[in-house]
């Protein structure tokens, strides 16, 4: 079911989206649970992350029916911070919402999560982008009853994904894992939502966003509870990663942050995929420090600079300090893609672009 601008409504009554009692406490929020791991940032040769040993639990509530879980810290060599990318849930009588579905290896696990704390349908999925942390269990979810949303880019990266390293043909999507409503990002309206939910007394919208993190991005907002789930344009665990190979670009992620400027106040909940909670002004130096690697990085290749000759320049020198999690493998990678972006950078052909490889 595909359409360019959707738009779904399930009235509800707002008081009756949780508990009394619950309505009836007057806590501050977001309430962190348990903060986001500091490590171990590496991991020895050959290692495998032990599925069997990461617990998803609920690491921050944001409003009395909408939590965050996210997976052990330490375990998973590709996001030390914990173990794949945060999932949201909102919940009460009209059933669950949720924001992502974690790894598929720990899908049982993420489910026993949400029923630590509801035991409502689950109706609702939405992916923010392709990468399996996030979209990884799907399929089980699908199978539980959610009905799952995404941008047209995302479900066709799912149905025809790109050819291994090898040339060999990918195994064929699961396409109980392929969402099955799609919108579209419209340059002329963006930050307008393509989808807006009334449900457990919140409102959320789904926004399609410009190509950043991959081609097919979207953010999640929560109006009530005030927050803003921003997947993974914004990081603040390592350094950026922008999929190029996904449609992703740095000036996109540029792009990203300047839109979060207008759709954010001074006190929205800004949820990244990974790293800290945050609000709009932490992204601030995020966005300068983008400015600035991509001009060093322009400047050295106009000079006819290899791609070796300009890691070996260690630009991000001055920000290793304050970024967390800042392995040499975050660094490299992400001076390559700014080394790809700024010449030459392939066009994106159906949310791909055939990246160059490098010895």
């Amino acid at each position: 079911m595909t359409s360019k601008r959707l738009l779904l409504s399930v009235s509800v009554v707002a008081m009756a989206a949780v508990p009394a009692v619950l309505w009836a406490q007057r806590t501050e929020y977001p309430i962190t649970i348990i903060a986001p791991g500091e490590g171990s940032y590496t991991f020895p040769p050959g290692y495998q992350t032990p599925w069997d040993k990461i617990e998803i639990r609920v690491t921050a509530k944001m409003s009395p029916n909408l939590f965050v879980l996210h997976g052990s810290e330490g375990l998973d060599p590709a996001h030390p911070d914990a173990s794949g990318g945060r999932a949201m849930v909102l919940f009460g009588p009209d059933g669950v919402l949720m924001v992502d579905t974690e790894n598929r290896q720990v899908a049982e696990k993420t489910l026993a999560a949400i029923r630590s704390f509801t035991n409502g349908p689950i109706k609702v999925l939405v992916n923010t982008h392709i990468h399996g942390d996030h979209t990884g269990a799907n399929a089980f979810f699908a199978k539980q009853g959610a009905l799952i949303f995404s941008q047209e880019n995302l479900r066709n990266e799912m149905v025809r994904p790109p050819r291994r390293a090898n040339a060999q043909q990918a195994p064929a999507p699961d396409m109980a894992a392929v969402p099955v409503v799609t919108y579209d990002y419209n340059p002329a309206a963006s930050g307008e939502p393509a989808v807006t939910f009334n449900m457990n007394g919140e409102t959320v919208d789904f926004i399609p966003m410009m190509p950043s993190h991959t081609a097919g991005d979207t953010i999640v907002r929560f109006r009530n509870a005030n927050v803003i789930y921003i997947e993974d344009f914004y990081r603040n665990f390592g350094y950026p990663f922008a999929d190029q190979a996904n449609g992703g670009s740095i000036k996109g992620m540029l792009d990203a942050i300047d839109l979060i400027e207008k759709l954010a106040g001074p006190d929205t909940t800004l949820v990244p995929g990974h790293g800290t909670l945050v609000k709009k002004r932490d992204l601030l130096a995020y966005r300068a420090m983008l400015v600035d690697i991509m001009a060093k990085v322009t400047t050295l290749r106009n000079q006819g600079k290899t791609l070796k000759d300009v890691l070996a320049a260690n630009l991000t020198a001055p920000y290793d300090k304050t970024t967390q999690g800042d392995t040499q493998q975050s660094k490299d990678r992400f001076i390559t893609e700014a080394y790809d972006e700024v010449k030459d950078f392939p066009p994106v052909v159906d949310g791909k672009r055939t990246m160059p490889t490098h010895p």
